[in-house]
């Protein structure tokens, strides 16, 4: 006969202990190095598909097969998902301060140009960056997200690179140049720009880019001479919309 079960150790499996406050747990596996990378790419697929009012944290991680919890340990809220996803997505182009320091002054404006339209053409990079710029048009919160990160992290340590006063301004007008040129190429694909080769495009845009960095400002041509154009052909600035002679404005 056999022996009577010790009533110490129960035939029924006990049920796991609930989980604590620490870490939360990927679903199908232990949290891993990867983890963080498949929450920022099924982010972004989310801003990209349903824009930011949309997009929910429930359905981050879902894409990325983990638990909400684990969405919320990595970031926190959606809005430092969305953050995190669009310093990810802009990673190429907030490495311009640290081109800008190594290139030869009269070369700056060809270096941020080429990086610049290099993210563009490269559909890997294209597609995160046109996903996080379709949210910020359409989301004042998201818009706020993505300014203060262009501030802080590109327009500011480009700015800190340049000598002249008015340095943010500068910074401003060469970024409005590349966006307006990345928009119409690439997502409106306005024609011709949009099937003209890249060199091409870099070509005829670095220089502009160059002069908006580090060039003379309008009125500093203005000043050097009554009426003279920076060249010295003072018709060349009555007709440029410098300043003309007063005395041949009075002569007439």
């Amino acid at each position: 006969m056999s022996a009577p079960e010790d009533p110490a150790e129960p035939t029924t499996h006990a049920s796991p202990a609930p989980r604590g406050r620490g870490r939360p747990v990927r679903r199908g596996g232990a949290d891993g190095p990867g983890t963080r990378e498949l929450i920022l790419a099924s982010a972004r697929g989310e801003f990209a598909e349903r824009g930011y009012d949309k997009a929910s944290v429930r359905a981050i991680a879902r894409g990325a097969g983990v638990d909400a919890a684990l969405v919320h340990h990595y970031f926190g809220t959606k809005e430092q998902v969305f953050a995190a996803a669009v310093e990810g997505a802009l990673a190429p182009a907030l490495a311009v301060p640290d081109l800008i320091e190594g290139a030869a002054p009269g070369e700056v404006g060809e270096a941020v140009t080429r990086t610049f339209l290099g993210m563009w053409e490269d559909h890997g990079t294209r597609e995160p960056v046109l996903a996080i710029v379709r949210s910020a048009v359409n989301n004042e919160r998201a818009a706020a997200v993505f300014r203060e990160l262009l501030s802080r992290h590109l327009v500011a340590r480009v700015a800190a690179g340049l000598e002249e006063a008015d340095a943010r301004l500068r910074v401003n007008l060469a970024a409005a140049q590349l966006v307006g040129t990345a928009i119409l190429r690439y997502v409106i694909r306005l024609e011709p720009l949009a099937s003209e080769p890249v060199s091409a495009v870099i070509g005829r845009l670095a220089p502009v880019v160059q002069q908006h960095l580090t060039g003379p400002a309008p009125h500093e041509g203005t000043r050097e001479g009554a009426g003279t154009a920076p060249g010295g052909d003072a018709g060349a600035a009555s007709r440029g919309g410098f300043v003309q002679d007063p005395d041949s404005v009075s002569g007439s």
